[in-house]
């Protein structure tokens, strides 16, 4: 190859230096890698003592060079203290620059492909010394921090992994286990002691219990693992904001999502927007892009509106540092809003600042009010143009940037964050993704205009309630020890008004506190959706960092059971991976992008087929290349807006590998499940933050029928997920990088709506043996006795330790096992037939609700009745299981005593199914006068019982006997 200038280093980013022959320093003659002296010598200090790129050992005689220039160490020192301040995310911030380099050999060939070519070559050599660079390389981050001396905050771990106590942890996991065998002996009782008079009955409960305790492993052993963790931000601040110097923190693009602004409300959503504005942060590293993905006018004039409000709003937030930074939620606060406020300054401005937001939100009001009817030309802008997105169905997409560096600055002249409005086009014929579509389109804007490294998404009535959010999560994803190989950052899901008692378990405490937290002990939490913070190459497709290359001989069969055979790969595999070793070597030739000019960087990108992985749009593929992001200073505003422009064209998708392996993943209504089990399979791991104060609040479905529809989703979500290639029970084996007890979480995750089958039988069947007099059990010998009370002790033992070790209160546990009867009851049952209907027939059922009553107090939606088809089966199985405990009493009154004791038995089991549906009998009934539901369940209960006994004894009647009568009647003369 021919000499060019003197490069970069890989690593630190500095000029290589010259020898002593004044040529460029060269470490490794194989694949002249570029790195300086000050870095090589602190690789091999650290005892790596082989090329980072091609795995070849370094010439022995530059090794004793090195060894004997003692005169370098002070400098190298210095470097090296100054690379571990500035950390991995410092580097190449916002560059494409490019130095001269020649750019084809002397027969005219492209110089890529002797990269290329040289990568292939060297792969095979750097496989033999795998071993020993794993050996030397891949040292735990344990064991590195046990050999470094402690020093200040700015070298200390940025977050620290809190164990639960082993005295809570070790009973619980006995506990499981003496369950599992406690439930083998009673399955053994159960399938050897058969019931004859009622087999049909027993047979059903029998397929019923194992399915439940299948389900009941899958949901139990991935709590195996449950850790705490906790984030130190001083730390974080005094590692990448040092005084006097620009903030070194990486940049954050924030993704808001809304469709329609009539059933979304633009205040909440402005509220949203405002909250990520005024952000503990440095403003010049965030950005809120807002998608509309319903092009409604509504929707961008109240950004303007709320654009110009934040002009105000933020510099009071950061002047007065109050909490939550959502207006609307900040000023309903019942709190005193004076604690902690020294400013004699603040009572005034307080005012000023909500009479500011009140006339805010009669503006906003003002334009949802006008915007109820829709007028016949179509909506027109101030200029007299039509708005582009009159046709919901039929628009071009359109970008607008707010404030930022080149816009409209606060009141006291400070720079505020970017505000960027997103309608990517529409066309009919077109499949547009429905969400994952719209988030998808932001990835690629957001790329284009900014490039963040990270990206948090959050849903319009997601608003920030803890403005040090983004530092939480930097902690992690920052961190040089814990980031490299964490796809994103969870946080849990907190909202607002919810009813006191939680009726319908809406804040799924359980999942949250108990379920994530033991996932994060194992590869990390699921993706739910909302308020998570994504790693931006993690979402393009890639693996993380430290993960080494599939090997060969891994398929999706267990080597256990064939250990003398390959199973041969499916063609489809072997494509896929032959893709993914093409666009590793692409990818490992182009870390140097800096290097080319434009010429050189198109020829690249083109035939390396980047464009089939990601599209046509050099600039966005470029972007993809720079693992720490930023953009080109020299780069023209205008000419990236048409680029962004381009990204976000109804024909961009076409043939390429969006919704399939990169960006949020199409083929399913809950596409965050399916995001984040494709990353996990990649080997990446997610993290779970829990900060004191909830990093984000929402809001919930209080409604019972709102609710169950909500539910209702999330299920078809996981049928369509079973149903498809993604399926966790299949998908995924090849590479080995998914945990077995990740994969039981996702399995968990798509089986549960299968529950509903097995749950409406065993709900059926108590009301069942009351109407006919049978019964699923036989009669109970003293060995028997013992394991239904070891198997409710365990059941109850079980649950009082989660509890013990989580914190969640007994009131969210009873809450949550009573929404997953009533919900496996009503919304799982229709998932499960919809899904199939959907995903085997083509047939897209869709359940209405409608309105019925409404209530203006507090929690008024709570007691509106609607109508809908998820109501039935719940509804049906209380009216039969009522009936059945009055037919059961009615028939052991005219039985006598003996049947008193089986009835007790039967009608306990009725009774249980009565108070799981409890709260939708509550929610089903409505408000009642105010009458308590529960006296009216009672009410109903008793009131049929004493009937009953009534009739039985005949308190006013005589009593006659049957002698005198027959003698009566003789005595009668006819």
């Amino acid at each position: 190859m021919m000499e060019s200038g003197v490069p970069v280093c890989h690593t630190c980013g500095e000029h290589v230096g010259l020898n002593a022959n004044g040529e460029a320093f060269v470490a490794c003659h194989e694949c002249n890698f570029p790195i300086c002296k000050t870095c090589f010598e602190s690789e091999l200090k650290e005892g790596r003592k082989v090329c980072l790129r091609c795995g070849n050992p370094y010439d022995e005689n530059l090794l004793d060079d090195v060894e004997k220039a003692s005169g370098d160490r002070s400098t190298m020192a210095a470097h090296l203290n100054k690379s571990q301040d500035v950390g991995i995310h410092a580097r190449h911030i916002s560059s494409v620059s490019t130095l001269d380099s020649e750019m084809t050999e002397e027969n005219g060939n492209p110089i890529w492909k002797n990269r290329v070519e040289s990568w292939k070559e060297k792969k095979s050599k750097k496989k033999k010394t795998s071993t020993k660079v794993e050996r030397v390389d891949q040292i735990p981050p344990e064991q590195q921090m046990e050999d470094k001396p402690a020093a200040d905050d700015a070298s200390q771990p940025l977050s620290a992994i809190i164990p639960i106590p082993k005295g809570r942890l070790a009973p619980y996991r006995t506990v499981i286990i003496m369950r599992l065998i406690i439930l083998g002996l009673f399955f053994n009782y159960r399938v050897t002691n058969p019931v004859d008079s009622a087999f049909g009955l027993w047979l059903t409960s029998v397929i019923c219990e194992i399915w439940f305790a299948f389900s009941w492993v899958l949901d139990q052993f991935p709590k195996w693992y449950p850790i705490n963790r906790e984030t130190y931000i001083d730390r974080l601040s005094a590692r990448y904001e040092r005084e006097g110097e620009p903030s070194e923190l990486a940049g954050v693009d924030f993704f808001v999502s809304t469709v329609d602004p009539l059933k979304e409300p633009p205040l909440i959503t402005a509220n949203t927007v405002l909250s990520i504005l005024a952000l503990e942060y440095p403003v010049d590293k965030v950005s809120c892009y807002v998608s509309d993905d319903g092009a409604a006018m509504l929707t961008f004039e109240s950004l303007v509106e709320t654009a110009d409000f934040a002009r105000k709003w933020v510099p009071f937030c950061k002047k007065f540092s109050i909490e939550p930074r959502a207006p609307e939620f900040y000023f309903s606060q019942k709190i005193d809003y004076l604690k902690d406020k020294v400013q004699p300054s603040f009572v005034k401005e307080r005012r000023a600042m909500k009479r500011d937001y009140e006339e805010f939100k009669i503006r906003i009001n003002a334009l949802v009010a006008r915007a109820q009817k829709t007028p016949e030309e179509g909506w027109t802008m101030q200029d007299g143009t039509p708005w582009p997105g009159n046709n919901t169905r039929d628009h071009p997409g359109m970008i607008q940037v707010f404030l930022g560096s080149s816009g409209a600055h606060d009141i006291e002249g400070n720079e505020l964050p970017r505000l960027v409005y997103v309608s990517r086009e529409k066309r009919p014929g077109y499949q547009h993704h429905k969400k994952a579509g719209a988030e998808n389109a932001l990835v690629r804007v957001s790329a284009v205009l900014t490039n963040a490294p990270f990206i948090l998404n959050l849903d319009c009535d997601h608003y920030v309630n803890n403005s040090k959010a983004v530092r939480e999560a930097m902690c992690f994803l920052m961190d040089p020890q814990v980031g490299r190989d964490v796809c994103y950052v969870q946080f849990p899901q907190r909202f607002d008004g919810i009813d006191r008692s939680d009726r319908y378990a809406n804040r799924n405490t359980v999942f949250f506190d108990v379920n994530m937290k033991g996932l994060d002990g194992i590869q990390g939490p699921v993706y739910v959706g909302t308020g998570c913070v994504f790693n931006r190459q993690a979402l393009y497709g890639y693996g993380p960092p430290s993960m080494p290359s599939l090997p060969k001989s891994s398929s999706s069969s267990c080597s256990c059971c064939c250990p003398g055979k390959k199973a041969p790969k499916d063609p489809s595999e072997l494509y896929r991976d032959a893709k993914r070793e093409e666009l590793d070597a692409a990818i490992f030739n182009l870390r140097e992008i800096e290097n080319y000019d434009d010429y050189e960087r198109s020829m690249l990108i083109s035939q390396m087929s980047f464009e089939k992985t990601f599209g046509l749009s050099s600039v966005f593929i470029e972007s993809t290349l720079m693992e720490n992001g930023g953009i080109a200073d020299s780069a023209n505003p205008s000419t990236l807006i048409k680029e962004a422009i381009h990204v976000i064209s109804i024909g961009y998708e076409e043939k390429t590998a969006w919704g399939k392996e990169i960006g949020w993943i199409y083929g399913s209504v809950t596409e965050d499940i399916l995001t984040g089990f494709k990353m996990h399979c990649r080997g990446w791991r997610s993290i779970y933050c829990m900060p004191l104060r909830p990093a984000f609040k929402g809001s919930a479905p209080i409604n019972l029928s709102d609710r169950l529809h909500q539910v209702l989703r999330w299920a078809l979500g996981s049928v369509e997920i079973f149903l498809s290639r993604h399926c966790p029970l299949w998908y995924g084996f090849g590479g080995g990088r998914l945990k077995w007890l990740q994969r039981l979480a996702y399995i968990n995750t798509i089986v549960y709506p299968f529950t509903s089958l097995p749950l409406i039988a065993y709900c059926s069947l108590p009301a069942i043996c009351l109407l006919t007099g049978k019964f699923i059990i036989p009669t109970l010998s003293n060995l028997a006795s013992v394991l239904f009370l070891g198997l409710f002790l365990s059941i109850i033992v079980t649950a009082v330790l989660e509890l013990r070790w989580s914190g969640v209160s007994i009131e969210d546990l009873w809450r949550n096992e009573q929404f997953w009867v009533i919900g496996g009851v009503s919304a799982h049952l229709f998932a499960v037939f919809q899904g199939f209907l959907k995903m085997l027939a083509g047939i897209d059922t869709n359940f209405t609700v409608t309105a019925k009553a409404a209530d203006d107090a507090e929690f008024g939606e709570l007691y509106i009745v609607k109508w809908t088809t998820l109501l039935i089966p719940p509804t049906t199985l209380l009216i039969v299981n009522m009936v059945g405990v009055v037919a059961g009493f009615s028939d052991a009154l005219n039985k006598g005593y003996e049947a008193w004791g089986p009835l007790f038995g039967k009608v306990f089991f009725s009774l249980w199914v009565i108070l799981h549906l409890y709260p939708f009998l509550k929610g089903l009934m409505g408000r009642q006068n105010r009458t308590p539901t529960i006296v009216v369940l009672w009410s109903v209960l008793l009131a049929s019982v004493f009937s009953l006994v009534w009739v039985r004894i005949n308190p006013f009647v005589n009593k006659v006997d049957s002698t005198t009568v027959a003698q009566s009647c003789i005595s009668i003369d006819c």
